[in-house]
């Protein structure tokens, strides 16, 4: 409707702005007349291009024109908000990989520390085990060395007491000697 009221503005200010350059000589209707012929040429072609609803086809294929282009800007709109969402839903996933990522080396990091911990604890342990069983050889040892030194001591001195008391023993001292001996064992098993 706005494309005929524009047409018919156009169509009248031509007819106006082309009285005055009237240049023909006689009257302005007549045949003879080119100015006139002109615009009887021109108001048949406009009325031809009514008849056939030319002006209509070409708002209906510029208004067509206009939907599509609407349409994909719409569609275009769309799918930048599509791809804003997509790039937002990526930056999300990637701060939690970030954040799961930097737990699993914290977790890393702590485990491997009490690991260290317990590794010293477990040497620790080892270490003093090792000691006590060393200790326990050299008290063993010097157990030993002190039992044989004895026992070497005591067959040295019983040897030594033999013979000292073969020398000096008559036998009347070692009967009565065997005698005391036997009455102590006596007294001492019941």
């Amino acid at each position: 409707m706005q494309n005929r009221l524009t047409l018919w503005a156009v169509t009248a200010s031509l007819a106006v702005v082309s009285s005055p350059a009237l240049a023909a000589p006689g009257p302005f209707f007549s045949l003879r007349n080119t100015d006139f012929v002109v615009l009887i040429a021109f108001l048949i072609f406009v009325g031809v291009l009514l008849y056939l609803k030319v002006f209509n086809l070409l708002g209906g294929l510029l208004d067509k024109r206009a939907a599509g282009i609407r349409d994909e800007l719409d569609e275009a709109r769309k799918l930048r908000e599509d791809a804003q969402a997509i790039l937002a839903s990526y930056e999300r996933k990637q701060a939690e990989v970030q954040e799961q990522a930097q737990r699993i080396i914290d977790t890393s990091k702590r485990e491997a520390a009490e690991a260290a911990e317990k590794a010293k604890a477990d040497l620790q342990v080892s270490i003093e085990r090792r000691l006590a069983a060393a200790e326990d050889q050299i008290a063993s040892a010097e157990a030993s060395a002190v039992k044989e030194v004895r026992d070497t001591a005591i067959g040295v001195a019983t040897a030594a007491a033999r013979d000292v008391v073969a020398k000096q023993l008559t036998a009347e001292d070692a009967d009565k000697m065997i005698e005391d001996a036997i009455a102590e064992v006596d007294t001492r098993l019941h």
